[in-house]
């Protein structure tokens, strides 16, 4: 969902006060309506009575979704979870200013790993408990732990998670081309959104250049299939340099989308368009675009319309394609749960949200959009085949996925409009000088703090 993004664009401020802060546990004020309520069930620990309070970044369908798991918990073991939804989407700034101001939430859910570490070298987050922990490592596979492990104990359990190496398109466009088969390989991409120009479609893939964020994932994709997983992780955390032979590669191939005013219109035009706009030029009426790339929230975008393409029908998807006959993979991003507090109600509830009915309560809920990586949640737990197969294809990836790569960096670097990466890439959209930008990605890199 696109909201395990928005809270990339204000993790720098958040960071900012977390600098400042020390603390020494959560609260448990009601912040918001508790569940309703239930007779304790015989599958989890009678904690009635008790209460812990949790902040998210999700509002509407969402936060009715997660409401749903609160409830499922409290009818488990009669402990109640009040949530509260970060006041203007600001879940990091507003996290940060409750940790430096020493009333932390009990339960957080962050979408970036960096945060967590962050937490952590403050004293401020508090370690799974071993019950927590084996229901991560049983429910999830070992890359998911490895992302929330810092010094060699875990600090959070997966929750949901985006798809991010998903290409959406406009069966109709793409049936009025005479596109009869998705393209499996990049060159089979190129040249089908080139019929797709001479079929009358104006600006073929539509690019969401406005938001910098959607350019960092297109070049993760790219970059993935050129370079492998091993220069991933070494480029994640900075381990080499911008300026390696292997970012030219990435950037070149790029280009040959992105340099092609056929295939994506004008940059200038392109770098004005945000990712839900970007999301209406191919599914709306009378679209102008027929390819659209971004992750599995797509799909809740398009049913956020109230004239929306039927996913699965109007709206499909195809799995990034494959470049120089790279394997199989994805790029997935997500929300970890974290505490801070190691009350017995909190730390239950960690456990609980690793477990297979806490993610089946998430993704069953009826126009959310969520999905699960728990390789133990079948895809017929979804409410549409559509839903179930984006999550199918992340838990098939095993370990042949990575969490997004700015969502790892520094937020200075990885998170933040008009700086870092962001800007970088949206000024190579605009030049496509391919050595200028590993150059000017190498001097902000080294400017950031914090990398892992």
């Amino acid at each position: 969902m696109f909201s395990t993004r928005s809270v990339t664009a204000v993790l720098g401020a958040g960071l900012l006060a977390l600098a400042a802060c020390s603390s020494s546990g959560g609260g448990s004020s009601n912040t918001s309506n508790p569940a309703p309520g239930g007779s304790t069930g015989s599958s989890g620990p009678d904690l009635s009575g008790q209460s812990f309070n949790v902040l998210g970044q999700w509002t509407g369908e969402e936060q009715a979704a997660f409401q749903a798991v609160l409830n499922k918990f409290h009818d488990e073991t009669g402990a109640s979870g009040h949530y509260t939804p970060a006041a203007g989407g600001d879940e990091a700034g507003v996290l940060g200013t409750q940790v430096a101001g020493g009333t932390p939430p009990d339960v957080a859910f962050l979408a970036l790993p960096g945060a967590i570490q962050q937490y952590v070298k403050s004293g401020d987050l508090k370690p799974l408990s071993s019950d927590a922990e084996a229901a991560v490592n049983s429910n999830y596979s070992s890359e998911w732990a490895t992302l929330a492990t810092v010094n060699g104990k875990l600090y959070g359990v997966p929750f949901d998670v985006s798809n991010k190496s998903t290409v959406w398109y406009n069966t109709n466009a793409f049936q009025n081309a005479g596109i009869s088969s998705d393209p499996a390989a990049w060159p089979d991409f190129l040249n089908d959104a080139k019929t797709l120009s001479a079929s009358g479609v104006s600006v073929p893939v539509s690019i969401g250049g406005g938001d910098g964020w959607t350019l960092t994932d297109w070049f993760e994709n790219v970059y993935i299939r050129t370079a492998g997983l091993d220069m991933y992780d070494k480029l994640t955390h900075h381990q080499i340099p911008w300026t390696d032979p292997s970012v030219a590669t990435a950037l070149n191939t790029l280009k040959q989308l992105w340099g092609d005013s056929q295939l994506i219109g004008s940059p200038s035009d392109a770098l004005k368009v945000l990712f839900p706009n970007s999301v209406d030029n191919v599914f709306k009426k009378n679209p102008t675009s027929a390819i659209v790339f971004e992750g599995s929230f797509v799909a809740s975008t398009i049913t956020g319309d109230k004239d929306p393409a039927v996913v699965g029908q109007d709206a499909k998807f195809f799995p990034f394609p494959s470049i120089n006959g790279s394997q199989p993979v994805v790029v997935a991003g997500g929300d970890f749960a974290v505490a801070f507090s190691n009350s017995p109600a909190v730390q239950a509830f960690l456990k609980f949200v690793a477990t297979p009915e806490a993610a089946q309560a998430l993704v069953g809920f009826q126009g959310s959009g969520f999905l699960s990586a728990n390789k133990n949640v079948s895809a017929s737990a979804y409410p549409n085949a559509t839903l179930g197969q984006l999550a199918q294809q992340l838990v098939s990836a095993g370990n042949n996925f990575r969490f997004d790569m700015s969502d790892q960096a520094p937020a200075t670097f990885g998170g933040t409009p008009n700086k870092g990466e962001w800007a970088d890439l949206q000024q190579f959209l605009q030049s496509g000088d391919v050595s200028g930008t590993q150059h000017q990605l190498e001097a902000d890199a080294n400017k950031a703090k914090g990398w892992s």
